[in-house]
């Protein structure tokens, strides 16, 4: 049974994962379920939701696109038909018609797909497919939402019935319009609208003499508004029949409501389905912002996490068009902890928070933003002390935190947990808190944990070297800038670099010296190895790096060679086959001048015929027959390869052409005129200081531990002096 613990959820940040997932989601209920979102506690489901999750990414890829699952939610629908005697409005009903059509389309995609998408096509297997739901409200329900006048017999009749009250009405209406205006009883508007019905404008003064109700007058009191009698009548007929409608429509309303109640277990389906799959979509859309993967996943215990990124991090950085870097880490039976060591900035803790969160994302479904040919496994637990631990809620200080947490990793190590501690042992007497933290990864290791934790105690690094199952790491630096190089470098420990940072920010080395003598001189001279081997490596990767690019252009070089002798060959054997060609014909002309000239002196005709057909039929045994067919298909091939010579040489000229186009276009950048104050640095160098004086085309740069004069050419412009 996998368990993770909540902490390990927030020192990782994963509900920052699950804000990102959540607005990739299309429907509220979507977005607030994304946001739930916790690892696995069974394999077989976590493998299976894995597959599903994969499986949506590949849509984005192929001709064969999941169709929308967008919807409306139902919630309050769902809670009504749960309660007796309560109806549906239309509106709800045409709700529940576009969800069940949604989750049937999907449904039916998903079977008909099945060889894409086998995973999915199984998940929606328990989702039936019927249109009966929408038969029955389609019935009823027109495209506008009001209830059809077929939907029952009596509503009909009814409609029918106020169809022709209304004719009665505005005849009615008309015929005492014109009345009363023929008697000149009405105003110059003749007729208004009041509470929705017509009425004549009657004069003041007349209003005695027409026949109805008052519905009211102008402000000025000049003319009052009269519905006439005979429209009354009617009107009030047709309220009567209005409110039978109603009655009817709430019968028919209430009469779908109850046969919808014999499918409410299958609407909810049809709701939760569309939910998880608007989640899965998510999870998807996700990965493919960051070119995540579905790593391989082995059943022994080894991670291998090539080219990771930290998601958060590398979307940020995408953003901002800035470069993430990305890191190569590997655990396994042989090296089951790594004990990252070095100066704090060069990414120790984000290398931690790296593999600890692609492993809750994954162990939740997600795929993660890997090189292809990494490995995976799944921990039942993952335990994390990371960040700033003092607890004011407990008044425990960081240290008395740190030992808390300790005592639960001891009840809850063992083979099959994954622990991951920054700046373990910190927050007490280093030599004491030191001691301590051996004791504790001692014990982690006896009991076949796998884990990775980042350390500037030297006895931890010590111990990391002594162990068999347990390996030292470091995050890289150059050594000539003490720049960050970001990446790990796993089998040596780290220097911290302490003195060597201290003098690049300008301690004088009387102080640094000092500083040296006061502490063990053991401890100097191993950390000053551990800087000594770690610039070492550094050498070695550039060399290596140059050796790689080296061996490239000879490869390269080697290519060509090859290319330049196939083509050598080539152009020999067809001068091997022109020069036998020519010594043929060579052969042909001496024999015929030899026969010509027997017969310019004996004129025997016979004989010189006889001669010449001999040789025709010698020289044709030789030749190969060919149908008419083939002498046409080699007739054709020779075409052929002389129009593809033509398109080859084409090509050749339109990109000539294109390249002189693109050299014309190309200017140059106008240098910045560099001023008193400008920060700026070398071409070929990284060091960055401030102008302090210009004089004929030289500028004194002061870099802070000391100036120098150099030529302006050689300076480029990093931040303009600010006026």
């Amino acid at each position: 049974m996998i368990n993770i613990h909540k902490k390990t959820l927030q020192d990782l940040e994963f509900a920052t994962v699950l804000e990102q997932i959540s607005e990739y989601c299309v429907t509220n209920l979507g977005n607030k379920e994304a946001l739930t979102i916790e690892p696995y506690r069974d394999k077989e489901q976590l493998l299976n939701a894995l597959q599903l999750t994969n499986e949506y990414v590949s849509s984005f890829y192929n001709d064969n696109r999941i169709p929308n699952h967008g919807f409306d939610a139902i919630t309050k629908e769902l809670q009504l038909l749960n309660i007796e005697n309560t109806y549906l409005e239309t509106h709800s009903l045409k709700k529940i018609v576009s969800i069940s059509i949604t989750a049937n389309e999907i449904v039916k995609f998903l079977n008909k797909f099945e060889e894409y998408y086998p995973n999915l096509k199984q998940f929606a297997s328990r989702i039936e497919v019927t249109t009966v739901i929408i038969e029955k409200i389609d019935s009823i329900v027109d495209r506008f939402g009001d209830v059809k006048d077929n939907a029952s017999t009596l509503l009909y009749e009814i409609r029918q019935s106020m169809n022709v009250l209304k004719g009665k009405i505005n005849s009615s209406f008309t015929s005492a319009l014109n009345q009363y205006h023929n008697l000149d009883y009405l105003d110059d508007i003749r007729e208004s609208v009041v509470e929705n019905k017509r009425v004549l404008a009657v004069k003041a003064m007349y209003r005695r003499k027409v026949k109805g109700a008052i519905m009211g007058g102008s402000k000025t009191g000049s003319i009052v508004y009269i519905e006439p009698e005979t429209t009354l009548q009617h009107t009030r007929e047709l309220n009567n029949l209005e409110y039978e409608e109603s009655e009817e429509v709430v019968r028919i309303l209430k009469d779908v409501t109850n046969f919808l109640r014999d499918f409410l277990p299958l609407i909810e389906q049809y709701q939760t389905f569309l939910i998880a799959i608007d989640v899965i979509a998510a999870k998807a859309k996700y990965a493919k912002s960051m070119d995540a993967i579905l790593p391989e996943i082995s059943d022994k215990k080894e991670l291998f996490l090539r080219d990771a990124y930290h998601p958060i991090l590398y979307l940020n950085n995408l953003e901002k068009k800035e470069k993430t870097f990305p890191q190569t880490i590997q655990l396994n039976n042989d090296s089951r902890i790594i004990v990252i060591s070095g100066p704090n900035a060069g990414g120790k803790s984000i290398t931690l928070k790296t593999v600890g969160l692609l492993q809750l994302m994954l162990q939740s479904g997600m795929l993660i933003p890997v090189h292809e040919r990494s490995v995976v496994t799944i921990f039942d637990r993952i335990l994390t002390d990371i960040g700033d631990n003092q607890s004011i809620e407990n008044h425990l200080s960081t240290y008395s935190y740190r030992l808390k947490q300790m005592n639960y990793f001891l009840k809850k190590v063992n083979k099959n947990t994954l622990f991951l501690i920054d700046e373990f042992g910190t927050g007490s007497d280093p030599e004491l808190g030191g001691a301590l933290a051996e004791t504790f990864l001692e014990e982690f290791y006896a009991r076949n944990a796998f884990g990775i934790i980042t350390t500037h105690y030297a006895n931890l690094k010590m111990l990391a070297n002594e162990k068999d199952e347990m390996i030292n790491a470091n995050m890289m630096f150059d050594e000539r800038t003490l720049e960050p190089m970001y990446k790990l470098a796993l089998g040596q420990a780290g220097s911290s670099f302490t003195f060597e940072v201290a003098q690049k920010n300008g301690i004088p080395y009387s102080l640094i010296n000092r500083s040296k003598k006061k502490i063990e001189r053991s401890k100097v001279r191993f950390d000053a190895t551990i800087a000594k081997l770690q610039k070492q490596r550094a050498k070695l990767e550039k060399t290596s790096e140059s050796l790689k690019v080296n061996e490239k252009k000879k490869q390269s070089e080697a290519d060509k060679l090859e290319e330049i002798n196939a083509k050598i060959q080539k152009k020999l054997e067809n001068y091997q086959e022109l020069y036998d060609s020519n010594q043929r014909l060579i052969y042909l002309g001496q024999k015929v001048n030899d026969i010509s000239e027997k017969y310019f002196r004996d004129k025997r005709k016979r004989e010189l015929m006889a001669e010449l057909f001999k040789l025709v039929q010698i020289e044709n045994s030789k030749r190969k027959k060919i149908s008419a067919k083939q002498a046409k298909a080699e007739k054709n091939k020779e075409k052929q390869i002389k129009q593809e010579a033509e398109k080859k040489v084409e090509v050749i000229r339109k990109k000539k052409k294109e390249e002189k186009a693109k050299a014309k276009l190309v200017t140059e950048k106008p240098k910045p005129v560099l001023k008193i104050g400008d920060r700026v640095r070398m071409h070929d160098g990284r060091a960055i200081g401030t102008i302090d004086t210009l004089e004929k085309n030289k500028a004194v740069v002061n870099y802070g531990i000391f100036t120098t004069n150099v030529n302006v050419d050689l300076l480029e412009l990093v931040e303009a002096v600010k006026k």
